[in-house]
């Protein structure tokens, strides 16, 4: 089957700071890099190399060149990513001594996605989705309509935008902090929801509760990505829900060991080998 993706591509800029600036200061930084990033690329990069056909749906300016062929190097289809009249979407990612961060995003050339049809997509197939992107509800709801399976990964976090979509999701994908949110806004979530807690790992409701992978950390930066596309890659794979979320929560634990966010998303052979396949 195909994992479709429809999400943000953007320039990642890192800087390394002793720890994240304050309202008022400046701070010299130790280093900086850039690199792929943006949520929907992050997730496309991560579903395939979890093993995955994935198809990524998005948006460069004239300048993004270089990020579509990373996609493409990674093993990404790139043939649904259009080029726009827009700038290629960038964030300035601060990530401090602990491997905390703070994120800025331009989203650029991301509101220019045209609304896919999901003409030649097939009943089965999984479109992944969040909230970095134009489009979002519209795409849920032709997808849901032609039989795909529809997850959403709530990120960043909207309740308004999150109640519009729900009827036309499958798996809605949320941190700690967003579920709090959730249910808070909403007095019943009827569609099946993974909660991300960090250290205190991960929960399919009503199915599993899996403890976290324990790792000492360098870059939390993407690993909420890692968790879904890994994730989403597992259950078009046709593993069982458990097992998919014992994968994610084992992928994002080892994509936190390194700096970056698509360049660190593990192999699904790395994952194998920590399972013990």
């Amino acid at each position: 089957m195909t994992v479709w993706c429809l999400g943000s591509i953007n320039a990642d800029h890192f800087y390394t700071v002793p720890h994240l600036v304050a309202p008022g200061e400046t701070l010299i930084v130790q280093s900086h890099s850039k690199g792929l990033g943006g949520k929907g690329a992050n997730q496309s990069v991560a579903a395939a190399r979890a093993g995955a056909n994935v198809r990524h749906i998005g948006a460069v300016g004239l300048d993004g060149e270089w990020a579509v062929e990373a996609l493409a190097g990674f093993g990404v289809d790139v043939s649904r990513i259009v080029r726009v009249d827009a700038p290629t979407a960038h964030a300035i990612i601060q990530v401090d001594a602990n491997g905390e961060n703070a994120i800025l995003v331009h989203p650029g050339a991301n509101m220019m996605i045209p609304t896919p049809d999901f003409a030649d997509a097939f009943v089965g197939d999984t479109l992944l989705l969040q909230n970095e992107t134009s489009g979002t509800i519209a795409a849920a709801r032709t997808a849901k309509a032609e039989g795909l399976r529809v997850v959403y990964s709530a990120a960043p976090f909207d309740a308004a935008t999150v109640r519009e979509i729900l009827p036309f999701i499958d798996l809605l994908l949320v941190n700690a902090l967003e579920n709090a949110a959730l249910e808070t806004e909403f007095s019943d979530i009827a569609v099946d929801r993974v909660v991300t807690r960090g250290s205190d790992g991960a929960e399919w409701i009503g199915v599993a509760k899996l403890p976290a992978h324990a790792v000492q950390a360098v870059d939390t930066t993407g690993a909420g990505d890692c968790f879904a596309g890994t994730l989403v890659a597992a259950l078009d794979q046709g593993m069982s829900r458990e097992d998919a979320l014992r994968r994610a929560i084992i992928a994002s634990a080892l994509q936190v060991t390194k700096k970056g966010t698509a360049d660190a998303m593990p192999l699904k052979e790395d994952v194998d080998r920590l399972i013990g396949l």
